[in-house]
């Protein structure tokens, strides 16, 4: 019997190796994980899948350096029936933020950029940025009539737009409010080659609110702003900084702006809830175009990738001795960077702050988390999900293709619950 449970343990080990890159593989009770509690991840996950909400899905737990769970469940394709493989390949949607963060931040710890920076320095169309007002009209309205909407005006911004403002969300750049209504006569995302000839067309765009007053997502334009800027300070593209400074170096093979055709077999299928049912949906245009790096949304990626990149930040900033960012950088990171102003999007914010393209837990008894206070992540529109406890050495990541945003909770609770030691 305990031969048997060790080779099939070692058959576990191996498959983790196989699946987790140069991550080695650990027994969970190696790594004060219960093996035990660890299977309750799985059965979260399947009860999302048997109630019809996911298809299928990839969870990883790295704890101390090493890969303790990496299971896939489910399907990636409802029609086809295509089981959900391990190497599958996901759009990360806002999970590519912290990665145009870490990008950033390295060109400031190389000295070409300061997070107070201006972003007319950059890109001089910022300069005399003006802020949005709306101001009501009173006009009657004929009973079962619309309304008219409120007229817009502009007032100059009373200091310049900083890459701060960019990374934390309280630029007010496309982020939602009267600004953004002009937005997209004035700065046509759709008809744009590249971030070259997009992004000097958003310093004309109204901020919707005075810079640093608030916090409000800007969910593409902000960090597509920062994309330029990485391309400007650089010297090269954005896509080519990423892969020959971070990509590469983490081993982040599958990670890109758009799959190659060979790896198309592997892209998992989106759906979305349609009166309780998953339906097929197209991938969005503002994801599909291949010349416009969206910083913002835009990269594909896999469950052993993402883990890679995650354990970089659990390292404070290196993997493999290949060392992106200094500890400090880390840790300026996971900083709250917005003192009381953040707003959170679709959960409360209590004993929650705001870092450089990542939410943090301040007080994680306030915020009523699993997690130790400090720990820091962020997740994608399409139901993506990490976070990276630096107290407890754990990584914590959800590859999914739906927004189901109670799975993200629900896993964290799993995940946490088995540690032991």
């Amino acid at each position: 019997m305990k031969l048997h449970a060790a080779r099939r343990f070692s058959v576990i080990l191996i498959a983790l190796a196989l699946t987790a890159g140069a991550l080695p593989p650990a027994r969970p009770e190696d790594v004060g994980l219960s093996s035990e509690r660890l299977q309750r991840i799985n059965q979260v996950v399947q009860r999302y899948i048997d109630a019809g909400q996911i298809t299928g899905a990839i969870t990883v737990v790295s704890r101390k350096g090493q890969v303790a769970h990496f299971e896939a469940q489910g399907q990636m394709d409802l029609e086809a029936k295509t089981p959900m493989r391990k190497d599958a390949i996901f759009r990360i949607a806002s999970m590519s933020k912290p990665i145009t963060g870490v990008a950033i931040l390295m060109l400031m710890e190389e000295g070409k950029l300061r997070l107070a920076d201006p972003v007319s320095r950059f890109i001089p169309e910022f300069k005399n940025a003006k802020v949005a007002i709306t101001r009501a009209i009173a006009v009657a309205v004929p009973a079962g009539q619309p309304g008219r909407e409120p007229e817009i005006y502009t007032v100059p911004a009373e200091r310049d737009l900083t890459i701060r403002d960019l990374m934390t969300h309280t630029s007010g750049l496309e982020s939602g409010g009267p600004g953004t209504r002009p937005g997209a006569r004035l700065a046509p995302r759709s008809t744009a080659s590249n971030l070259a000839a997009y992004v000097p067309t958003l310093g004309v765009v109204p901020l919707d609110f005075q810079p640093g007053t608030r916090w409000q997502y800007s969910a593409l334009a902000g960090i597509e702003t920062l994309g330029r800027i990485v391309e400007i300070a650089s010297g090269q593209t954005f896509d080519q900084f990423l892969k020959q400074r971070i990509f590469d170096p983490l081993e982040m093979k599958d990670t890109a702006f758009y799959p190659t055709d060979d790896r198309q077999p592997r892209v998992v299928t989106l759906y979305d809830d349609r009166d309780g049912k998953l339906v097929r949906i197209e991938t969005p245009g503002w994801l599909a175009t291949r010349t416009l790096f969206s910083g913002g949304g835009g990269l594909w990626s896999t469950a052993d990738d993402y883990i890679r990149f995650g354990q970089m930040l659990v390292n404070g900033g290196v993997l493999n001795g290949k060392r992106l960012l200094s500890p400090r950088t880390i840790d300026l990171m996971a900083s709250n960077h917005v003192s009381d102003l953040y707003a959170g999007i679709g959960r409360g914010t209590k004993g929650m702050g705001f870092g450089l393209t990542v939410d943090v837990v301040l007080d994680h008894v306030a915020a009523g988390r699993r997690v130790s206070s400090g720990t820091f992540g962020w997740g994608g529109a399409f139901g993506t999900y990490f976070w990276v406890d630096r107290k407890e050495q754990l990584v914590g990541l959800l590859m999914v293709q739906e927004p189901v945003g109670q799975l993200r909770m629900d896993l964290e609770n799993a995940v946490m619950q088995a540690i032991v030691e």
